[in-house]
């Protein structure tokens, strides 16, 4: 399976699956989300959440920060944000799906709940 990040209409770019690895060296990063291996370590300088586990010399990333990487290279080449506005949306976008996302619970706990209370007056 491989993943599309469309940057034209008419031009996707593909991303290779991810293999079932713990931990990932800058190599296999730079491969994984097509990204040379000194942006990633520019990357890591101007994004808080990348922080890869570093051990001497060596960068080991894990799963959850290939993806963190695909999202920024999303936003930076495809969306055109700025570092500071990819940041930030990184910061704050996420922040305001999650809460749609818990309105839209409250929402159908709230229809449950009210359907149970109609079931308990009967």
């Amino acid at each position: 399976m491989k993943i599309l990040l469309t940057v034209d209409p008419g031009l996707p770019t593909e991303f290779p699956q991810i293999p079932h690895k713990r931990y990932f060296t800058i190599g296999e990063v730079s491969r994984l989300c097509r990204v040379q291996q000194h942006v990633l370590r520019y990357w890591e300088q101007e994004f808080p959440e990348l922080k890869p586990i570093r051990s001497g010399n060596r960068r080991r990333y894990q799963r959850h920060d290939v993806y963190l990487i695909r999202q920024i290279s999303d936003l930076l080449r495809r969306q055109r944000y700025t570092i500071d506005g990819a940041r930030r949306q990184l910061k704050y976008g996420d922040a305001k799906e999650e809460r749609i996302y818990s309105r839209q619970l409250l929402k159908e706990l709230r229809t449950e709940l009210e359907a149970v209370l109609a079931v308990l007056k009967v």
